[in-house]
């Protein structure tokens, strides 16, 4: 006999795991994000509606690592039969 709920507890688990780690490698390169694009807008003499665009970045990197660590975590969780 086939344990698809031993199966599904493991990918579970995995997919969990995996969305912490993406939150975890993305939380430590979030300071060089927002440094970057400081130096960016400071360096090269961006004005103006471009800067505003650039400085939007770090916002979106961040919404990006979130919503990706969720998505995983949910996929988990559907994968195990909880949602």
């Amino acid at each position: 006999m086939h344990d698809s709920g031993g199966q599904n507890k493991k990918r579970m688990l995995g997919n969990i795991i995996g969305g912490f780690i993406v939150i975890l490698v993305g939380v430590t390169l979030a300071p060089t994000v927002a440094n970057e694009v400081a130096g960016a807008q400071l360096n090269n003499n961006i004005t103006g509606a471009s800067s505003t665009i650039l400085g939007l970045t770090t916002l979106f990197y961040n919404l990006s690592i979130a919503s990706t660590a969720i998505g995983i975590a949910a996929q988990g969780l559907r994968n195990s039969g909880l949602m």
